[in-house]
C-alpha cells in the first residue's frame, strides 16, 4: 500500500504533496513503482496533530480520488469522518483506512451498505495528545483485545469477514517497548482470520532504533517491512514502494516455505 499524504503537516514529506496535482502526480508514480493499493489522506494523525475541518478534507482527498479511480489498483482513503467516508466511496474509493476503528456515528452503517473493504486500528487516546505517556497492563493482550471486540461490532453491524483488515496501530498511543512487544507478537493477530495490515514506515520506533531522520529511514523501514510479511502480514503501508517491492520479491523467491 502506497501512501499518499494530501496535507501539508505529514511527519514523513513536509507537505511535499499537499497540493491536489503534486498528489495525483506521486500517486501515478507510487503505481509505477509497483504498489498494488494507495492510501490517500487529507488529515495527518501524526502524534501532536491538530484535527482538519469537514470540508478541508473534503477539499484534498476528493478530487485525487477523482483523478485516479480509473487506475488499475485500488484506492483506499484513510479518514475517521463518516462523512469524508461516504464522499470517498461515491468518489470510486474501495477501501477505508480508519485509525478510529469505526466508533463514529454512522460509520459502521456506510460500511455495511457500501460493501467497501476497512481496516480497523487499534489507537489509544486521539493523535493529539496519544504519545503523553501511554500506559498498558499487557499492550499485546490489550490490543487483540480491542480489535477482537470491533471485529465482532462490524460482524454485528452487517460487514462482512471479506471486507475486513486489521492494524495493531505502530506508533498510535504506543512507547518503543509497546511497539516492539507487538512486532514480535504479530503472529498472534493472523489467527483472527482477516487479513493484517501494519505500517511502520519511517515511524519514530525506527528512528529511535538507529538514530537517523525521518527521511534516513528507509533501509530501517524495508527490514521491517520485510520481516513483517515473514509473520503473515498481507498489507504493507509503506512510502518507499519500489525498494519495499523489490525487497519482498527477493525475499520470497528466496524463502518458498513463507507464504
Amino acid at each position: 500500500m502506497g501512501i499518499v499524504n494530501v496535507t501539508p503537516d505529514s511527519f514523513s514529506d513536509q507537505g511535499c504533496h499537499a497540493v491536489s496535482e503534486k498528489a495525483i502526480e506521486y500517486a501515478i508514480k507510487l503505481i509505477e513503482d509497483g504498489a498494488d493499493l494507495l492510501d490517500i489522506g487529507g488529515e495527518s494523525s501524526r502524534p501532536g496533530s491538530t484535527c482538519v475541518n469537514l470540508e478541508e478534507e473534503l477539499r484534498r482527498v476528493i478530487p485525487v480520488i477523482e483523478a485516479l479511480k480509473s487506475s488499475t489498483i485500488p484506492i483506499s482513503v484513510d479518514t475517521t469522518k463518516p462523512e469524508v467516508m461516504q464522499a470517498s466511496i461515491q468518489a470510486g474509493a474501495s477501501m477505508i483506512n480508519d485509525i478510529n476503528a469505526l466508533r463514529s456515528e454512522g460509520a459502521l452503517k456506510i460500511i455495511a451498505e457500501s460493501g467497501v473493504m476497512v481496516c480497523l486500528m487499534h489507537m489509544k487516546g486521539m493523535p493529539k495528545t496519544m504519545q503523553d505517556n501511554p500506559l498498558y497492563a499487557d499492550v499485546v493482550s490489550e490490543v487483540k483485545c480491542f480489535l477482537q471486540q470491533q471485529i465482532r461490532v462490524a460482524q454485528d453491524s452487517g460487514i462482512t469477514d471479506d471486507q475486513l483488515v486489521i492494524d495493531p496501530g505502530f506508533g498510535f498511543g504506543k512507547t518503543l517497548q509497546h511497539n516492539l512487544a507487538l512486532f514480535r507478537s504479530l503472529d498472534q493477530f493472523t489467527t483472527f482470520n482477516v487479513p493484517v495490515m501494519v505500517g511502520i514506515s519511517r515511524k519514530s520506533m525506527l528512528g529511535t532504533i538507529t538514530g537517523n531522520g525521518v527521511n534516513h529511514r528507509t533501509y530501517a523501514s524495508i527490514t521491517a517491512a520485510v520481516l513483517a510479511a515473514a509473520k503473515g502480514v498481507k498489507i504493507l503501508r509503506v512510502h518507499d514502494v519500489k525498494a519495499t517491492k523489490e525487497a519482498i520479491l527477493v525475499f520470497n523467491a528466496l524463502n518458498q516455505d513463507i507464504k
